[in-house]
């Protein structure tokens, strides 16, 4: 480990002293947690976490703050490594069974719980209250409620070139709000 970055301006820190433990005091609780919740097992949980760390560790380089947060990206690498220990436990018999494998890696068929659903819906209400009235029920009606361009248009009297637009600066408006850890 060094004490200043090491990958350059698209790190995620983690090469860092600093940046892990800024991490692991952050993010480790919530990962164990996740882990736990999914996996059922101490041991497996401590086990999945100990790998997700690993990995973020290993391509700490190629994180994109872009794409989201680092909390995010440690939480897609931990689905990751989950799936990866339900497949490999899926290849020993006798030690789980088919249902927990598709229940794990099956995205189609997974659902969020009661915290990740509370805590998308915080962040999703601050999001959308930095726009301005008119972006945000065009958002609110396009993209969460998944209307028709048309529809929509049709309900609020005005073109539905507009209703697009509205859309469409209030999506390029989000991605370039600062990203929060």
């Amino acid at each position: 480990m060094v004490s200043g970055s090491a990958c350059g301006a698209g790190c995620a820190r983690l090469c860092t002293d600093d940046g892990l433990a800024s991490v692991l005091a952050e993010d480790r609780a919530l990962l164990h947690w996740r882990a736990m919740h999914a996996l059922g097992d101490q041991g497996l949980a401590e086990q999945a976490v100990q790998e997700t760390l690993l990995r973020a560790w290993r391509s700490c380089a190629r994180f994109d703050e872009r794409k989201g947060s680092i909390r995010t990206w440690l939480l897609a690498i931990e689905r990751n490594v989950m799936i990866d220990m339900a497949r490999a436990r899926a290849s020993r018999p006798g030690d789980t069974g088919w249902e927990e494998v598709s229940e794990l890696s099956d995205v189609r068929y997974s659902h969020p719980d009661f915290a990740d659903g509370l805590v998308d819906g915080l962040l999703v209400d601050d999001l959308l209250a930095r726009l301005p009235d008119s972006q945000r029920a065009a958002v609110v009606e396009v993209i969460l409620r998944d209307r028709a361009y048309q529809e929509v248009a049709a309900d609020f009297g005005i073109p539905v070139g507009t209703v697009k637009t509205r859309v469409h600066y209030a999506l390029r408006a989000l991605r370039q709000l600062p990203r929060v850890a």
